[in-house]
C-alpha cells in the first residue's frame, strides 16, 4: 500500500531482457535502505526489489506488467519516480494507492501558469475507468487532484515542488504515464456495471 507520495527519483542505470521479463537496474539514494522483498513503487507500478548492489538495485517485470504499463518504455538514464510501501501508523498524505497500474494514458498538452503547470491526459474510456472533478488519480505514482474531468481526459495542476520533485519535468506531449484511478471510485463503477 501506497499513499502517493514521492519520495524519491530514481535513474534507470541499466535494463536487462531475459525471455518475456525486463530487469531493471535503478540508482537511488534511498537504495541502502532497501532490502531484497521489498515493494517500491515505480512510477506507480509496484515491483519487488530482487537485488540490491552498493547505490543501486534491480525489481523485475513481467509480461502482464509490460502490458499493462509504461515500465517497458524506459530507458537508461530516464528519471523514475520512487515511493516505497507506507509504514502502518504513518500519516496518509496522499490518497490509498495500491501501486496496480490500471491503464496508461498519454499527455495531450503542458500548460505552464504562473507559478505551475497543468498536464492534461487522454486515456481509453472503455476500459471503464473514470475520473471525476476533484477526485483522486495516481500519475507515475504522484497522487494528485483531478481538474477538468471528461470522458476520455482529465488535467491535473502541479505546483512547483512536485514539478521539481517528481518526473514530471521530464513530461513532453506524447509521454506515456501510467494512471491508478481511485481505488473507492472503481468500487463504485464495478458496482454500478453489475446493477444494469
Amino acid at each position: 500500500m501506497f499513499t502517493g507520495i514521492i519520495e524519491n527519483i530514481g535513474v534507470v542505470s541499466d535494463l536487462k531482457t531475459e525471455l518475456e521479463n525486463l530487469h531493471i537496474t535503478i540508482k537511488s539514494t534511498i537504495t541502502p535502505e532497501l532490502k531484497i522483498d521489498q515493494s517500491v513503487a515505480h512510477n506507480g507500478v509496484c515491483l519487488t526489489v530482487v537485488k540490491i548492489n552498493n547505490d543501486e538495485y534491480t525489481v523485475t517485470a513481467i509480461k502482464e506488467t509490460l502490458d499493462k504499463t509504461s515500465i517497458g518504455t524506459l530507458k537508461v538514464n530516464d528519471k523514475v519516480n520512487l515511493e516505497r510501501a507506507m509504514k502502518l501508523g504513518d500519516r496518509l498524505d496522499g490518497h490509498i494507492v495500491q501501486g496496480h497500474v490500471d491503464q496508461t494514458a498519454e499527455c495531450i498538452a503542458i500548460k505552464e501558469e504562473n507559478g505551475s503547470w497543468v498536464f492534461t491526459f487522454k486515456y481509453d474510456s472503455g476500459l471503464n475507468n473514470i475520473t471525476i472533478e476533484k477526485g483522486s488519480i495516481t500519475v507515475n505514482g504522484t497522487s494528485l487532484t483531478v481538474v477538468n474531468s471528461k470522458k476520455d481526459t482529465f488535467s491535473v495542476a502541479i505546483i512547483p515542488y512536485t514539478y521539481e520533485h517528481t518526473n514530471f519535468n521530464t513530461f513532453k506531449i506524447g509521454t506515456l504515464v501510467n494512471l491508478e484511478f481511485d481505488v473507492l471510485g472503481k468500487y463504485v463503477a464495478k458496482l454500478v456495471s453489475l446493477n444494469k
